[in-house]
């Protein structure tokens, strides 16, 4: 009876503590996987057509720089109460509180930009004008943050999430239908067998600028933003801190697994269907001229069917890329400007939540409004190559600006005035600090090969 007993309260309590982490979770697998936005695909995309691979192994470096980062956003935002923007107001004073406000809010239009870009661009391919895509778009995010609750936005939102999913099919088409000689051990040699020298002149400054890429759109500073102001506005409290952190892992993993199925679907399509020397195809549709043509989502999305043409594998590859771009962009949309009204909100006082009405924050969604309109008005104006060009380009400076966010996220984190217990333990400062002179390394190496011209 005693061993019943206690199976029962085993039980009891598993399921308890399941219920709150299905309650808790959330803000950690939208903030990370919103990360695979429009932007994140198309780089992604071109990493894989362009060099294989060989890139693999950014994402096992990836999953714990993105956990370790956005964890700390969970404790502060439990503990404080407070978004991150309000955070950085108290800790370092008006000067860099601004200074903040600025690297966010530039950055966060920008990337918003590459947002209506992907979405334009994957209803291009079923005949849908920019302009129609751009009013309807925006009609959908304004009814989602008008919805009523965070809860309401929040369930929504993971919705969407679960389209990010339809990369990892088209990867084992594109593996099923390519000329990868090694087949699925030579995707797992990508991962533990680091190469730096690619086909196509890939080094130097091209190569950088390429791995840079794909951190600044794993880590970003609109994802420390968003994500403290979503614990904030849920309502997560010091208990919840663990539960949180789980959810922040599960994100992180997520995320980095669906942009290594990008990368393997692009490399199976493209890279490995060419003669990487004189760029020719190898038994596929010739009207479409190299490898090197592939820079966007949207382009390798177009390309599928002529270089995947067994089975109608490549129409199918083709749709799944056009949805999970769209369904991409869409959630970056979301969520970016979201930060951005939140951060707007904390500096301004105004209110800024979404559990408040129109009536009652009207400017938290008049500046959500105005990012949207602003950003999607420079996507349509904008010629195709000048758009690709943003989408990396973007990327980038997101990463050349990610230290500044960092620094003071961790230097609050260390403060035991804020923090009390939950300060930065000294492997997590290890840690952080790490990632943070890994990026400014990053950062250096790719100005001085632009200066030196490589």
């Amino acid at each position: 009876m005693y061993w019943i007993s206690k199976t029962i309260h085993r039980l009891g309590r598993m399921q308890h503590r399941t219920g709150i982490l299905l309650a808790v979770l959330g803000p950690g697998i939208i903030t990370m996987v919103a990360d695979n936005d429009a932007g994140g695909i198309s780089t992604y995309a071109q990493t894989g057509a362009k060099t294989g691979f060989g890139l693999l192994w950014i994402f096992i470096i990836l999953v714990p720089m993105a956990y370790y980062v956005q964890e700390m956003t969970v404790r502060l935002g439990a503990v404080t109460k407070r978004g991150h923007a309000e955070a950085i107001f108290e800790g370092f004073g008006p000067f860099w509180g601004w200074f903040s406000i600025f690297d966010l809010a530039l950055i966060n239009w920008l990337t918003l930009v590459t947002e209506y870009i992907g979405m334009t661009q994957a209803m291009a391919m079923f005949g849908i004008p920019a302009w129609i895509t751009f009013l309807g778009v925006t009609a959908l995010l304004m009814s989602i943050v008008l919805s009523g609750r965070y809860w309401t936005f929040e369930k929504i939102t993971l919705f969407f999430c679960l389209f990010n999913l339809v990369y990892i099919p088209a990867a084992i088409w594109a593996m099923q239908t390519g000329n990868v000689v090694k087949g699925w051990p030579a995707v797992a040699e990508g991962f533990y067998n680091p190469r730096l020298a690619m086909a196509g002149g890939f080094t130097g400054a091209a190569l950088i600028t390429l791995i840079m890429a794909n951190i600044g759109t794993t880590i970003t500073p609109w994802q420390i933003f968003f994500q403290q102001s979503a614990v904030v506005d849920k309502g997560m409290d010091i208990k919840d801190v663990k539960f949180g952190k789980m959810d922040t892992f599960a994100g992180a993993l997520l995320t980095c697994l669906v942009a290594a199925f990008i990368v393997i679907a692009t490399a199976a399509a493209f890279y490995y269907n060419h003669d990487t020397s004189s760029g020719a195809w190898k038994g596929v549709d010739e009207s479409f001229t190299s490898w090197r043509d592939i820079d966007s989502a949207a382009k390798a999305a177009e390309a599928m069917p002529k270089v995947m043409p067994q089975h109608g594998w490549g129409q199918w590859a083709r749709l799944l890329f056009a949805i999970g771009l769209f369904d991409a962009g869409l959630l970056g949309a979301l969520c970016i400007s979201l930060s951005t009204s939140w951060a707007l909100g904390e500096v301004f006082g105004w209110a800024h939540s979404l559990n408040r009405s129109v009536r009652e924050a009207p400017w938290f969604y008049v500046a959500y409004l105005l990012m949207l309109g602003s950003a999607g008005a420079v996507s349509l104006v904008s010629s195709i190559p000048m758009q690709n060009a943003i989408t990396i380009f973007v990327q980038v400076v997101a990463v050349t600006l990610l230290p500044a966010a960092l620094i003071f996220l961790i230097l609050i984190l260390n403060d035991k005035q804020v923090m009390g217990e939950h300060v930065n333990t000294r492997w997590q400062n290890l840690v952080n600090w790490a990632i943070v002179i890994f990026v400014i390394a990053m950062s250096s190496a790719y100005g001085v090969s632009v200066l030196l011209g490589g």
